[in-house]
């Protein structure tokens, strides 16, 4: 099943009941959408505050409260929240961004504590950069605007923003994907609650 609307669209409330009225017993729940912006702290008003959380946040609390009755009596069910390596590393060109991310990991904890005991398991995905269609485009017009090629800019980006990644690149979304597919598994029923990074190293600990 596919189901693809825009960003600002899945971030209604009324869109995600429209979209479990039509598939009512949806079994494994991937909570992939998000937004970002680099912006100084001092210059993020209220309204971005309230727009990041609500579409990074809000948009997965309101999938999974509404997937969950139909989980709960199959006894059976996966949601996974993608949050991010900010999520534990705050980046300082968007503390909003991070914020979220960090939100997504005590929803994922404490709706996983709710349901001990049953056969649903709810986890997060803590990626590193990586070159999604988004932060593609936008790395691309970045190294544009400053006349470099994108394998200029991406090298200079793990020098000076990103010098803990111990892979040097951005990663790309089937390497996060492989991580979300096992997860998503049945040979993943003993993992649960847990944060889960495919960031390439950027976090800097071994836990």
């Amino acid at each position: 099943m596919k189901y693809w609307p825009s960003r600002a669209t899945w971030a209604k409330a009324a869109i995600a009941e429209q979209l479990v009225r039509k598939h009512p017993r949806i079994e494994i729940l991937i909570n992939n959408l998000g937004i970002f912006e680099p912006k100084p702290f001092e210059e993020i008003p209220d309204a971005d505050w309230m727009r990041f959380f609500d579409t990074n946040v809000l948009s997965g609390v309101r999938l999974a409260r509404l997937c969950l009755p139909a989980m709960k009596s199959a006894d059976w069910g996966r949601i996974v929240f993608i949050s991010s390596e900010s999520a534990v590393q705050i980046p300082a060109e968007m503390i909003h961004y991070g914020v979220t991310k960090t939100a997504q990991l005590a929803v994922s904890r404490g709706l996983a504590e709710s349901l001990a005991g049953t056969g649903i398991t709810v986890n997060c995905i803590l990626p590193g950069p990586t070159r999604s269609r988004g932060v593609g485009d936008f790395v691309d017009a970045l190294a544009k605007s400053a006349g470099k090629s994108f394998e200029e800019f991406e090298k200079e980006f793990f020098e000076k923003v990103r010098p803990t990644s111990l892979i040097k690149r951005f990663a790309k979304p089937e390497e996060v994907a492989a991580l979300v597919a096992y997860i998503a598994s049945p040979l993943a029923s003993a993992t649960t609650g847990a944060a889960l990074r495919v960031d390439g190293g950027t976090v800097k600990s071994a836990f």
